[in-house]
């Protein structure tokens, strides 16, 4: 009863079967090859125009060189208080941007306020050469906590994003759970929406490791080539990355594993919510279930096979948390089962 992480979960078996179909032979590297290039116009098909795309390993390289980009000198970027950006990416935005600062901004839910990332902007004058000077903001969609900002809650985001000159970056690891959740095209969840720049990550649902970033808007990141290469994320066989986008994307899978996977969360959240000593902190609305459970519970839990995490809660959460009790984060995959849910509702109840 695996629910620790969505990035526990091995590959889904069409992206094995492309790998392994593309390991023979040979083919030109460095993102030259012809998979590659049908790659590139998979993506463009799909997000509706045309699109550079950069592969990447990891989603913190995804994240960490979208900034780098439209880094300026003195340079402050701008993300919710306890994005993955800020707590999880150990400072590897600030390193590979050349020193720029992410200042946090407030919001409830894991959701930028866009008054609240309005003032924070203006701490920033463009005259007040000590302060610095506003190069970005980003979102993450989904949250750290499972939430989804809406199409609307984008758009004001990025107005205020336009109305200061800023590019206005998504982080989306969990892209495609928040797509099929908003029930939304990868157009107007991103460039219809006002987004600039996109961390498309793959690995979280079905991929050993794909992860590419996205540039939807052609007058941002002309740098991008040279930033991966001095960053060592220029791949030589990018072909094996090409490939597992290929299959992902191929008959529409990555929306098949992120629909199985929300199912299978709200399937787990039913659960919690009719066992007698926890309680959901909040509806899920991903893949991301987090419950209010007794500290002894959480041990108890795992010695009975059950892997998740026990998780800070969120500044201003106010969800009655009494003594003696935590808030866990549960977290599902493409490769959950129901079997596996159920097997967990039985040990709770």
């Amino acid at each position: 009863m695996n629910f620790a992480s969505d990035n526990w979960a091995g590959a889904h078996p069409a992206i094995a079967e492309a790998l392994s179909a593309h390991a023979a032979g040979h083919a030109r590297a460095y993102g030259d090859s012809e998979l590659d290039q049908a790659v590139r116009a998979k993506l463009s098909a799909i997000f509706e125009r045309e699109v550079s795309v950069f592969f990447v390993a990891t989603g913190t390289a995804a994240n960490g060189l979208s900034l780098a980009s439209v880094a300026r000198p003195g340079g402050v970027a701008f993300a919710h208080r306890e994005a993955h950006l800020i707590e999880d990416e150990g400072g590897a935005p600030e390193f590979l941007t050349g020193g720029a600062r992410i200042c946090p901004v407030d919001g409830a839910m894991g959701r930028i306020d866009t008054e609240k990332l309005e003032a924070a902007i203006h701490r920033y004058p463009p005259e007040f050469i000590h302060a610095g000077q506003p190069m970005a903001v980003s979102i993450t969609q989904a949250t750290e906590i499972g939430t989804i900002y809406s199409l609307d809650e984008i758009l004001a985001l990025a107005g205020v994003c336009r109305s200061h000159g800023l590019p206005l970056h998504m982080d989306g690891a969990r892209f495609a759970n928040a797509m099929v959740a908003l029930e939304c095209t990868p157009a107007e969840m991103t460039w219809k929406a006002g987004v600039d720049l996109l961390s498309f990550g793959a690995t979280k649902n079905g991929c050993w490791c794909a992860e590419a970033i996205v540039v939807l808007n052609p007058d941002i990141a002309a740098d991008l080539p040279f930033l991966r290469k001095r960053a060592a994320q220029l791949f030589s066989k990018s072909r094996f990355i090409a490939a597992q986008f290929d299959a992902y994307l191929t008959d529409d899978l990555w929306l098949k594993t992120a629909r199985h996977a929300n199912r299978m969360a709200e399937r787990l959240a039913a659960h919690i919510d009719s066992a007698p000593q926890l309680r959901l902190a909040w509806k899920p609305e991903a893949n991301e279930v987090f419950a209010i459970m007794p500290e002894a519970m959480h041990e108890q839990l795992q010695a009975a096979g059950v892997s998740f995490y026990p998780w800070h809660p969120p500044k201003g959460f106010d969800g009655g948390m009494a003594e003696g009790k935590i808030l866990t984060r549960f977290v599902t995959s493409f490769a959950t089962t129901e079997t596996e849910v159920d097997s967990f509702g039985e040990v709770i109840r």
